[in-house]
């Protein structure tokens, strides 16, 4: 499991953009990837926002996935393995970089053919809580057809990640511009924000 927190955490050091490709096993990728999927055909995923609570905005044009919030609530056990790979990471993360997080939060993300996000920050205007952004990916045999692929834009040296099942990416929310290409097949994530509030 460390070896994918420091993969994660090296990477990110280099590059600004922490990447493990194995952060989470097959087999978690695949039952949290079931959740997702179950969840959609129970219709339970809401279109995604922009902005916070405070203040929130629903506009296509900008980003058009769907999401849902995961929660130690439902007492899903795929759910509450994920939250303790991300509990163990956080202590691995504030004890080696002292990096403070205290929180966090997720969402399945679900963007069907044709869906696409928008470049944007993560860290909200008005709430700097949000301190880096994780994304894991749930998508097994992805091809480079299939599009869909995060592009974080950097002075000289735009990157482009595919969305790979098990994959793991990692960078400050305040400080990289982001967006997700249009994709061309069904693309699944867990999409997140270590937070310091």
């Amino acid at each position: 499991m460390e070896n994918g927190f420091e993969d994660l955490i090296a990477s990110y050091i280099e590059n600004k953009v922490g990447i493990s490709e194995h952060f989470l096993s097959p087999e978690l990728a695949n039952h949290l990837k079931q959740n997702l999927i179950d969840l959609n055909q129970k219709s339970l995923l809401l279109a995604a926002g922009i902005g916070n609570s405070e203040k929130v905005s629903y506009d296509g044009a900008i980003r058009s996935d769907s999401i849902y919030w995961l929660d130690k609530k439902h007492k899903n056990v795929f759910e509450d393995e994920f939250f303790t790979q991300i509990d163990a990471f956080i202590l691995y993360l504030n004890e080696s970089c002292y990096a403070g997080i205290t929180g966090y939060e997720f969402h399945y993300s679900l963007y069907e053919k044709g869906d696409f996000y928008l470049k944007h920050l993560d860290q909200f205007k008005n709430n700097p809580s949000r301190k880096y952004s994780m994304i894991s990916y749930l998508n097994s045999n992805w091809q480079e057809s299939d599009g869909g692929e995060l592009m974080i834009h950097q002075e000289n040296n735009n990157q482009k990640i595919a969305p790979t099942q098990g994959k793991t990416i990692f960078f400050k929310s305040n400080e990289l511009v982001h967006e997700v290409l249009i994709t061309n097949n069904t693309r699944m994530s867990i999409t997140g924000w270590l937070k310091s509030d």
